[in-house]
């Protein structure tokens, strides 16, 4: 079978050179392995993702020279699979109800932390989730959803790994942010208990990618290295649901002239700002390609 390769932005504003390296790595590997590419819709945010950003997607791409297969997978076209897939995590008894606000959250590690501690953080650098829930009986959490409580699922990490393979890793063909390569350990607690469902959205990120990246076959994952660490969240969730192992490659990213990666609203970067101010498909494409 030809490997499978997709480009999955988000409809929540303009692509940028970023997301033009991603789609053109992805393409270029296609092309040169015999592969399929697709192409994915991640508009599971149904507050931030508009039908305007969707359309300017397609013209983006179409304007780079990029085809990709039809039907075009849209993530708010899938919310059952999603809900049946966080279904199987409750009765693996690896996820629970989590009540606390973030500003909830917010107070109660500044309770707990002190200039001697610190509470743990994330590798993107936001704290982790105190999970006072974890303990709480079954009962008072059905009271409380029946209740109304506002509340998300979290993946019980600790309770995950205990039933996940002794070795869990990836196999990298890109490079991690450090030049990590090969074979990698996966480290799915330096996440803590990451959300897999809130109130406002069926599916977080995690949840959403890896049931999609199963459930279109892709075997090739090639992304920005700025998703590297979240590699080890997605393994761990593959391992729980029993789902394929793709390999991955994550790819340098191309940053702003303050060094850091590029944003939705980084100005002179946007492919329509380029596209208007007359720059060609060709030298975007070698913008973007530049220093790989």
């Amino acid at each position: 079978m030809p490997p499978v390769f997709r480009f999955a932005p988000s409809p929540n504003g303009e692509l940028h050179l970023g997301h033009a390296r991603s789609a053109l790595l992805n393409q270029q590997l296609a092309r040169r392995t015999g592969g399929r590419l697709l192409l994915r819709i991640e508009d599971i945010d149904l507050a931030r993702c508009t039908p305007e950003f969707e359309a300017g997607i397609y013209r983006d791409l179409e304007w780079l020279g990029l085809t990709w297969e039809q039907p075009v997978r849209r993530q708010s076209e899938h919310f059952a699979d999603y809900a049946a897939a966080l279904e199987r995590l409750k009765k693996l008894g690896v996820v629970y109800p989590a009540f606390m606000s973030r500003s909830q959250v917010r107070d109660h590690i500044a309770e707990l932390e002190t200039a001697k501690r610190h509470w743990p953080r994330d590798p993107d650098g936001a704290p982790l989730y105190p999970g006072v829930e974890r303990d709480m009986s079954r009962r008072e959490r059905n009271r409380r959803i029946a209740a109304g409580d506002r509340h998300s699922w979290r993946l019980n990490v600790d309770a995950a790994l205990a039933l996940g393979p002794n070795v869990l890793s990836w196999t990298e063909l890109g490079a991690g942010p450090t030049g990590e390569t090969g074979r990698i350990a996966a480290r799915p607690q330096l996440w803590g208990d990451v959300v897999l469902s809130r109130s406002d959205a069926p599916a977080s990120y995690h949840l959403a990618v890896t049931v999609d990246d199963a459930s279109q076959s892709v075997t090739d994952i090639v992304r920005g290295q700025d998703l590297f660490h979240a590699t080890s969240v997605h393994r761990l969730l593959q391992a729980l649901l029993g789902l394929p192992e793709p390999v991955y490659r994550h790819h340098s990213l191309v940053l702003g002239a303050d060094g850091r990666k590029l944003s939705k609203s980084e100005r002179h970067s946007g492919l329509r700002e380029l596209r208007e101010e007359g720059v060609s498909p060709q030298e975007v494409r070698e913008r973007a390609m530049a220093g790989l």
